[in-house]
């Protein structure tokens, strides 16, 4: 198993990419913190590791609130001593064209997006150096790439946890750290449910593989990143999207 012991912290855990990762990590080995803001979920995500087996351990963490991530990180390392993976997933989205974003809309997602990972990578970072290793996976998007109609906070925020990457990648490889970003493309998760078939069918259209992503194909690039065979790939941007952007 390429995961087997590593100590995974995995925030917006409960449900769709970040659920599909825990899953995954827990196949690999891995010791799975599962972390999101709906207690029912969680657990939800707990139980389904422990039922095949796994290790897994869950936590209400609002990326918000840093007394909630401390509480956590201090809960993780008394039990193991150590956390090998952060993987930064939590994130929102409250989209509108600039010209009818509220500030509150652009705060909210800012805040939870993008300072939500600084936060998160904060509370891991001395722990990790200290350890000579660790990896940081921040979950950026095609949208952080190219930007989108009616998302400008969205696009802001995941443009700007690509910079992040690259610059821990700069700060900590010297010291065993390994930051990367993620760019998943349309992944199909509950956030489309509400999204009429026939705007599905164009976005399936756009894409050369002829699908929309599964969770699960987002959840198997983490897995590779976060294991020692990518322990070459430091500050990399990898793109998940079936070519959509082509």
């Amino acid at each position: 198993m390429r995961l087997a012991d590593k100590v995974s912290i995995i925030t917006g855990a409960g449900r769709g990419i970040g659920h599909a990762t825990a899953l995954k990590f827990a196949r690999e080995g891995a010791r799975v913190i599962v972390c999101d803001v709906d207690r029912i979920t969680v657990d939800q995500t707990v139980a389904a590791i422990r039922d095949m087996g796994g290790d897994a351990h869950g936590f209400l963490v609002d990326v918000i609130d840093r007394a909630s991530i401390r509480a956590m990180v201090e809960a993780v390392m008394q039990r193991y001593g150590r956390i090998d993976v952060l993987i930064n997933n939590a994130g929102i989205v409250q989209d509108a064209q600039l010209v009818r974003m509220t500030e509150e809309q652009f705060d909210r997602v800012i805040d939870v997006n993008l300072k939500g990972t600084w936060n998160c990578t904060k509370a891991v970072a001395e722990i990790m150096v200290a350890q000579s290793s660790g990896v940081i996976l921040n979950a950026s998007s095609v949208v952080g790439l190219y930007g989108n109609f009616g998302q400008t906070n969205y696009a802001a925020s995941k443009f700007g946890v690509i910079g992040m990457a690259k610059t821990w990648a700069r700060e900590l490889g010297r010291k065993g750290v390994r930051a990367n970003a993620v760019c998943p493309g349309f992944v199909e998760t509950t956030i489309l449910s509400s999204i009429p078939e026939k705007v599905l069918k164009a976005l399936r259209d756009r894409v050369p593989l002829g699908r929309l992503a599964q969770p699960e194909d987002i959840a198997n690039t983490y897995a590779f990143l976060a294991s020692d065979e990518a322990s070459y790939i430091n500050g990399a941007v990898i793109e998940v999207s079936g070519g959509a952007t082509i």
